[in-house]
């Protein structure tokens, strides 16, 4: 899959001018400001400004805090809002419990069922993340191409249903990269995508299954350490304290000031340190 970056507003328009669905740029922008940082953790979103500033009605943004919601991006209590969830310990620990299983079964059905055009596609990934990892300047690019890498591994298991499980773990993989990762890592990042690229090249499914559990518990201790040890922004528990303004409510940050009344959304859905590595 593609970087998940999508152009915001610029210069000759705003995303209200663009002949696309509306719902799923202003989904597509909110996700990506998250994932980037623009949006740390604790963020209060409040929904006319953002409508104002993207030039949409309030129901797009509406519905893409919603589905943000249920993706796990952003967190919401009634009377308090909706906010930027926060990425710590535990919630990285759940993410890495599915991944790690997850991605060593799709490396093992890569290296039995790749082809000439998924193979092509992995070296011009890596030739792109070498390019990359040549400038510290250059860190959140590289971020961005080796989850292109993994994702591109999980399209070629050639499993329908397992692509559907992973996707919703693309946008957090990219996230906690975002909060993670240092000028200096690429060439380890490379190295090892090397290792598992040539495994699925080799058709070795076993070898394959192997370096991907192994890749993702080293970036999983890598990141657990620099969480636990505060040296990231991971937020604070959304408990209508952090990042709060004017009270607003609902799930979707609603500004009380818009409906003059307070009402409900009935609509609301210690490890040892491995080598230094990266998603």
């Amino acid at each position: 899959m593609s970087s998940s970056r999508t152009a915001g507003p610029t210069a000759t328009g705003t995303i209200g001018a663009a002949h696309q669905s509306l719902r799923d740029r202003v989904y597509a922008e909110l996700r990506e400001r998250i994932i980037d940082g623009r949006y740390p953790s604790g963020h209060r979103i409040v929904e006319r400004e953002l409508a104002d500033e993207l030039g949409v009605s309030r129901i797009p943004v509406r519905e893409a805090i919603q589905r943000l919601e249920t993706e796990g991006f952003v967190a919401a209590q009634a009377r308090k809002g909706a906010f930027v969830a926060p990425l710590g310990p535990a919630e990285a620990a759940d993410f890495f419990d599915i991944r790690e299983h997850l991605e060593a079964l799709a490396a093992s059905l890569a290296a039995r069922r790749a082809d000439r055009a998924g193979l092509r596609t992995l070296e011009k990934l890596l030739d792109r993340a070498r390019r990359a990892a040549d400038s510290p300047r250059r860190t959140r690019e590289l971020g961005s191409v080796h989850a292109d890498f993994h994702q591109q591994i999980v399209v070629m298991s050639g499993n329908p249903l397992l692509q559907g499980l992973m996707a919703p773990l693309d946008g957090r993989l990219r996230r906690l990269f975002s909060l993670t990762s240092e000028p200096g890592d690429g060439p380890v990042m490379c190295g090892e995508h090397e290792l598992l690229y040539e495994a699925i090249r080799s058709g070795d499914a076993d070898a394959a299954e192997r370096i991907a559990r192994r890749h993702v518990a080293g970036t999983r201790a890598t990141a657990m350490q620099m969480l636990a040890a505060g040296t990231v922004d991971i937020g604070a528990a959304v408990t209508g304290t952090a990042g709060i303004g004017t009270e607003v409510t609902g799930t979707t940050g609603i500004d009380t000031e818009d409906i003059g009344t307070d009402a409900t959304d009935a609509t609301a859905e210690p490890m040892d340190p491995g080598p230094r590595s990266r998603p």
